[in-house]
């Protein structure tokens, strides 16, 4: 039996898929919103049932069993820094396998949030690395949608995740006083004040004091921003110092691709004459034509921990805990001891 038909397309059901998997019509809603009660095999023949029929959720009907709008609305922080959007797409990766749609706006918090409201979503999920003033706390009484930040602890009213940033900058110094670098520099202090670079920044300075590495106050280069060609230009600033570092490391993954592109085409070779250590922990790292030492949280698991705080406050709006997530260190082939 055919589904029923709509405009010049079908209209498939959790029935219709039940049918042609030879299954229930709970075990098919079960597998659906990927519940650990449906065994894989039989999920993974639903799921296979449903793409072939083109299944497309009917999120009226949903909303109307849920009283959700099973939406959650994200403040998109920058749409030219690549580590914010390889981030963000698996945000709503995750946010997909739990049911949700993901809303985006590029506009400022307040605008992005009032056009939410008018959406109804259920959560909405803001990057606090603008540097507004005054911060996000204005949007305190923009409504009953529970709010989550992914910025730095205690900077806000609403729960946050957060990243021990001081902790990545710690492992990332470490390393290369291990492998016996003395000459650091940390390049990423933007002309728009950044609250999560200075944590970065303030960290770099406090663990070179504790090591007895020099740290005058050109160790820290300043950029105009965050992207590749910030970092091309303050690797062109540091290959021109009388005695330039043996070592860098990046606030952000565009600015390391500046930087390492910049050191090739002056011929300075990475790690021989140079190491990098970039801030981002993210898979891209290993595809430059140096595989790039990270110190960070794996953005996997940063999407993860955001999605599951997402979908907790839905549910427990009361529940106004945060997350503070411990970065690794994962060496690649950008570091090595300095060139004698």
């Amino acid at each position: 039996m055919l589904p029923p038909f709509v405009g010049e397309r079908f209209m498939v059901t959790i029935k219709d898929i039940a049918e042609r998997a030879g299954v229930s019509f709970s075990t098919v809603s079960k597998a659906l919103r990927d519940s650990p009660l449906v065994k894989e095999e039989t999920k993974r023949r639903i799921l296979d049932v449903a793409r072939e029929l083109g299944y497309q959720p009917n999120f009226a009907a949903r909303r109307l069993v849920s009283r959700k709008s099973w939406a959650v609305g994200v403040v998109w922080p920058s749409v030219e820094r690549t580590a914010l959007s390889y981030l963000i797409t698996r945000i709503n990766a995750q946010l997909e396998r739990l049911g949700y749609v993901t809303v985006f706006s590029i506009n400022e918090p307040r605008s992005a949030v009032d056009v939410f409201r008018r959406f109804q979503v259920d959560a909405i999920l803001v990057f606090d690395d603008r540097g507004e003033r005054p911060p996000l706390g204005e949007l305190a009484g923009y409504g009953r949608i529970p709010i989550l930040v992914y910025g730095t602890m205690g900077r806000t009213p609403f729960p946050t995740v957060d990243v021990n940033r001081k902790q990545a900058i710690r492992l990332a110094v470490r390393h290369l006083a291990e492998l016996g670098h003395r000459r650091v520099v940390y390049v990423g202090r933007p002309a728009q004040y950044d609250p999560l670079q200075e944590e970065k920044i303030a960290a770099f300075r406090r663990e070179m004091a504790a090591l007895g590495l020099p740290c005058p106050e050109d160790a820290v280069l300043d950029t105009e921003g965050m992207a590749f060609h910030d970092g091309f230009i303050a690797m062109q600033t540091i290959l021109s110092r009388r005695a330039p570092p043996t070592a860098v490391i990046s606030g952000s993954f565009d600015l390391t691709r500046g930087i390492v592109r910049a050191a090739r085409e002056a011929g300075l070779s990475v790690p021989g004459r140079l190491s990098v250590v970039s801030y981002d922990n993210i898979p891209l790292a290993e595809e430059l034509d140096i595989p790039v030492t990270t110190a960070g949280v794996p953005a996997e698991t940063l999407a993860e921990a955001i999605a599951a705080r997402l979908v907790a406050l839905i549910e427990r709006p009361e529940d106004r805990s945060g997350v503070i997530l411990e970065p690794e260190l994962a060496v690649r082939s950008s570091t090595a001891p300095p060139a004698p």
